[in-house]
């Protein structure tokens, strides 16, 4: 039942100080005249859409609705070291340099405030703070409540409102200094996580599990075909969707693709980069609720199979508020041990006891 495992949820308030503004004075140059061209052709006012309300929202609920079992802890910073694990030294300088600025990094409108850098800092050390709490055994599961978002990053280039790719920087952080050799990547956002791929691409001691709406979706990747390279061959499973997919599609691709790939690569622990943009609000799959907790239930089974419960999930998009504050409720609900039930499509229960009230007028006396 809820309450039976306990839950530390990472969250800290430098994370809310990475506030990009179209309105303001970006450094000017190439990106910053062709992004000013895009948004002037949309045709309406265009707002970042990664906003700090994002994880107000999900604070916001807890504290009307809290959840037994789940306790706040604050953040912290990554370190250089720490970053340089799945990020090259170039990469890294180059978006330092970026600390106190406005300046757009990629034309998909990937952009930076003052406050930006050093939010991403604490997002990626968060991402490590939830992983080091599992491992420690100070909480049966953690969740990193983080922005900026990470599993766009690549090593090379912030791409999809992602600066640092803090899954990674979580999972590399557990395979060097936690002694976790064999690690897990589930990711559920709507979107394909490009980043992530692409920094374990060659890597055969991180499966990299990951259920999306198909190309020509962002990014664009994530096909069938894409398994990795070298030795990581066979360790990237991608599962692309057609729009609209709802929770009876994810749970089978979860029960009948990942729960085997897992129990044959058997992990040391379990990551999660929750994406909550699967939710019928934000428009591109139809995932319910009770799907998202049926998800977390598999995930956590996972985890408890393998690695004696080692489950840390960390935030990734969403952004419908309400959905967004819902979807990781019901998550947490399940890491604090409530046991999810299959959702039914949308409807059912209503007809069936429609059915029951109307069967005795079709009835012969």
């Amino acid at each position: 039942m809820i309450g039976d495992r306990e839950v530390i949820l990472f969250q800290d308030p430098r994370m809310l100080d990475h506030r990009p503004d179209p309105d303001a004075a970006f450094l000017p140059g190439r990106l910053d005249r062709r992004v000013r061209e895009i948004l002037s052709g949309l045709g309406a006012k265009w707002s970042y859409p990664e906003h700090p309300g994002r994880l107000t929202a999900v604070l916001d609920l807890l504290e009307r609705e809290p959840v037994p079992g789940v306790r706040l802890e604050a953040g912290r910073v990554a370190t250089r070291a720490e970053l340089a694990r799945v990020h090259t030294t170039s990469y890294l300088d180059g978006i330092y340099a970026m600390r106190g600025e406005n300046a757009w990094l990629d034309m998909d409108t990937t952009a930076v405030s003052p406050g930006s850098v050093e939010a991403a800092e604490v997002a990626a050390g968060t991402a490590v703070a939830a992983v080091e709490a599992v491992v420690a055994g100070r909480a049966a599961g953690a969740f990193a409540l983080v922005r900026p978002p990470g599993h766009h990053a690549e090593s090379v280039r912030a791409r999809g409102f992602c600066l640092f790719n803090n899954v990674a920087v979580a999972a590399a952080h557990a395979q060097a200094a936690l002694g976790c050799r064999r690690v897990l990547i589930v990711d559920w956002d709507a979107h394909h996580g490009n980043g992530t791929q692409e920094i374990f691409w060659a890597d055969p001691d991180v499966l990299f599990f990951d259920t999306h709406r198909a190309a020509p979706f962002y990014p664009g990747s994530g096909s069938l075909s894409e398994v990795g390279g070298g030795l990581g061959e066979g360790y990237t499973v991608n599962v692309p969707l057609p729009g609209g997919t709802g929770d009876m599609a994810m749970l089978k691709a979860f029960r009948d693709i990942l729960v085997p790939a897992a129990d044959a690569f058997r992990p040391d622990l379990v990551l999660v980069s929750a994406g909550f943009d699967a939710h019928r609000f934000d428009l591109a799959m139809n995932v319910s609720y009770e799907g998202f907790a049926s998800m977390t239930g598999i995930v956590r089974e996972i985890a408890d199979r393998h690695c004696g419960g080692q489950l840390a999930m960390v935030l990734e998009g969403g952004y419908h508020t309400e959905s967004l504050a819902r979807g990781v409720h019901a998550s947490l609900e399940v890491m604090a041990g409530a046991d999810p039930q299959d959702p039914w499509a949308p409807g059912i229960n209503e007809v069936e006891e429609a059915a029951g009230f109307h069967r005795d007028a079709f009835r012969e006396d």
